[in-house]
This record gives C-alpha cells, structure tokens and sequence, in this order.
C-alpha cells in the first residue's frame, strides 16, 4: 500500500478541489499517482449489506410492465436507459456512478447458508474455516498505522444464524472490531412525512464499541490495573500450553481497541461534531448515521467497513411493499449522502461501495402481499472507486424469474470487489488444513471496473 503520508496528499489535494467537477480526470491522477510507485492502486472497501435478503424487483430490477412488479413504479435516472424503483430517487440521480448487476444467480435460499457464502464465496459445511471478504480484504489493505483496526462492523449486527462467519483461519487478529448502535431510532425514514408525530423520529444514536464499555463503578485507572493483571495470567498460561502466538493475536486486537478508546481516536465515534443538517441528509436511524460513521472511518484510515442493516429488516415475507418503501427511504438517503459526501471530500475515488444481500426474493408475490426467498436471479450493485458507473451489467427475463445474459456467481461478485480495491483475488493465505487459498474464486467482471 501506498506510504501513509503519500495517499493522504492525494485525498487533500483532491478535498481541495471539492465542489469542482473532478470526476474526469480525478480518477486517472489518482491511477497515475499509483503507477509512479510501482504498485496498484489500493482503495478502501464499504459494504453495504441488506441482512433478510433485498427484493431486486422492488429496488434495482424493476419489472413495471409484469404483474410479478408489484406496485412500485419505476423511475428514470440521470442515464438514459437505465430505471430503478421510484423509492429511490437520490440514488436516481447519482446512476452514473452505480454499476448495477441484475444477473446474479446462486445456489443457497437460507439465511444462514447465504450469509456464509456471500461472505466468503463458499458453501458452508467444510472442513476449512474461510475468513469473509472483508477479513481477507483488511489484511491485504492495513497499513502501517494501527491505532484503529482495519476491519469494522457498524451499526447493526451481522446475523450468522449459527453459523460463524469472521476472520477464519487468517486468525483473531483480523476479525472486525464491533461498533453497535444505542439508543435512537433505529428505523427512522428520513422521507416519511408523520415524523412529527414521532418523538424519536430524530433521536440519534450513539456508537459503542462491542464489550469495550467500562463496568459500572470502574474508573479507567482501575481497569488499566485489571488489564494488566489479566494479560500476565494470560501469558502465563500460554507459555505453560504452548499456545502463546493465538494469545498474542487476541491480545494485540484488544490492546488496540483500548487504547483507541481511551485515546484520541476514540472521538471518531462521536457524531456530535457533525452539520445537524448533513446527520439529518443521512437520516437519523442507525443505518444512516452508520453510514455518516464510516465517512469518517475511511478519513481516519479505516480500510474495510461493513454496515448491516439491522435485525432482518429485507425479510419481507409479508407486507412486502410498505416495509420496502421505508427501508428503500433509509437507504436511499443514507447511500446518497455518503457518495455525496465521499466526493465532495476527495474520498469517493479511493473507496469502493458494494451493495448487496444473502439473496433476492421471489418475482412472484405471495398471499400474504410478501416476496419470498429467491437465489436464482436477482441483484447487487457496485460504487465509487475503480468503477465505471452508469451501466447495468447483465438481465433477467421479463417476469425476472431466468437471468438471460451474462450470469454471473458469488465467486465473480468477490472477485470484482477485489479487483475494485487493488488486491488479486488470486492472492493465497494458508488456510487451517495446511493448504494455500486464494482470497475469492471467480472471474472479476471487467466490463464495470474502472
């Protein structure tokens, strides 16, 4: 990776230039800059990720003129020929930076069997422990300041359903540091018009990094002390069961998350600083101040982030199209916004945006006005930089039930985003039964990389 000091220049000079219109040669002197350094270019990875499945039709692969459309209509976007689902008009307007891939197909319909394989590109099941993307990913993008981890969680919760999904055999070291939601309104619509009648529709979050909060009574002396007292009966052990190098890796991840929180650093969790009107732009649930976190996690050197949206909220067996009308309102302004402010802050053309799910959901609509789980055809969408925006790649049939064109697998999904970040997906970790893997297996789709 770049030397610190270096890619921090180029995000300055390129912020300096906010308000411009940059985006046609921003991009090649950033590639330029790279190329002067002998190495590609390595950007920061943000993963949106739609826990309980994303209804394609109703976001992304409308289908206005079958009955399998439901009763959203669909809109145009500021690329001729492209429309998505009219609850999406901020993100409408900002299509010619999303690549819109519309014919992916896999081969799991659980939630937890999903969940695994769109993290890791395997199905679960085997003997090997794979490491998620986003682990493989940190490790290959860390630099050379530690003081925060490389891989963060925000917001909501990763819901595995029992089956783990984490650092794998790369090791405790590169797992994600937790940063959940407090508090707020953690489904708060920043489009619907009765927020007047909620008294927490604008009642923000707060931000807690996962079991770093002090016991009650406890002063940061006293828990120094503790610390200190744990990790020399923690050495102890280790050196009598020959187990000190797994000990090293938790210890080092907990000794940075400390000394995050108690230093500077720990500020980056306080949203308080930020415009009233820019946390209101994001909207005031957690997937949007989530969003607003990350900002400010890639501009403090944060490679990786990934934003859950929280419980199962895309689950929509039932209701399908209210529930999807408020969540499509979360998302499209808290998405929106981030670009947005990515850009205007020399940002956006080092970090790389994936959205997607662990699956679609049915074309066909339910008795129960829901959409049910469906693998076989359905969506994801790439962003920002090392993307070339404004396309759709590939296609479903016109009751969105068949991909028709350029099919593609969770392999090649992953394959692309390491691809978009600077990092082979050929490149091998040695895996816990003693064999090299490579980070993804697939085919990077090079029509949408940049």
């Amino acid at each position: 990776m770049w030397n610190i000091n270096r890619r921090r220049c180029l995000q300055t000079l390129a912020g300096s230039f906010a308000g411009l219109s940059t985006s046609h040669w921003l991009q090649p002197l950033v590639q330029s800059m790279a190329a002067e350094t002998g190495e590609k270019l390595k950007r920061n990875l943000i993963v949106l990720w739609m826990t309980g499945g994303p209804s394609q039709l109703d976001t992304f692969d409308p289908k206005p003129e079958h009955e399998n459309g439901g009763e959203f209509k669909a809109i145009d976007t500021n690329v001729p020929g492209i429309q998505i689902s009219e609850h999406l008009p901020k993100l409408a307007q900002q299509a010619d930076k999303l690549a819109i891939v519309r014919s992916l197909s896999t081969k799991e319909g659980d939630h937890a069997r999903g969940t695994y394989l769109m993290h890791t590109g395997q199905r679960p099941g085997a003997p090997i422990s794979y490491p998620s993307i986003c682990a493989s990913l940190s490790k290959e993008l860390r630099g050379s300041d530690d003081t925060l981890p490389n891989f963060m969680s925000v917001g909501g919760q990763i819901l595995n359903f029992g089956i783990e999904i984490g650092p794998g055999y790369l090791g405790p070291g590169f797992a994600p540091l937790a940063v959940r939601a407090q508090g707020g309104n953690r489904q708060a619509d920043p489009n619907n018009g009765d927020s007047s009648n909620n008294p927490n529709a604008m009642a923000y979050p707060s931000f807690q990094v996962e079991d770093l909060a002090l016991a009650g009574g406890l002063n940061r002396e006293g828990h120094q002390k503790r610390t200190e007292l744990w990790n020399r009966l923690q050495s102890d052990f280790a050196t009598r069961q020959g187990t000190a190098a797994a000990l090293t890796a938790h210890q080092t991840v907990y000794q940075r998350a400390m000394n995050m929180m108690n230093g500077p650093a720990g500020k980056i969790f306080d949203l308080s600083d930020e415009p009233e009107e820019l946390r209101q732009a994001y909207g005031a649930g957690v997937f949007g101040q989530s969003c607003l976190l990350a900002r400010r996690l890639v501009e403090a050197g944060v490679s990786v982030i990934e934003i859950p949206f929280d419980g199962v909220s895309w689950d929509t067996h039932q209701d399908n199209f209210t529930q999807v009308k408020n969540l499509s309102g979360q998302l499209d302004a808290a998405w929106s916004t981030l670009m947005t402010d990515l850009a205007q802050r020399g940002l956006l053309e080092t970090t790389t945006i994936l959205w997607m799910g662990e699956f679609g959901r049915t074309p066909n609509i339910n008795n129960n006005s829901g959409r049910d789980h469906f693998a076989q055809a359905w969506s994801c969408v790439f962003a920002g930089g090392g993307i070339n925006g404004g396309q759709v790649y590939g296609s479903t049939n016109e009751s969105g039930m068949e991909v028709t064109d350029k099919k593609i697998d969770v392999g090649d999904v992953l394959s692309t985003a390491c691809e978009a970040v600077g990092v082979p997906p050929y490149t091998q970790n040695m895996s816990n039964v003693g064999r090299p893997i490579n980070i993804a297996e697939g085919t990077a789709i090079a029509e949408i990389l940049g």
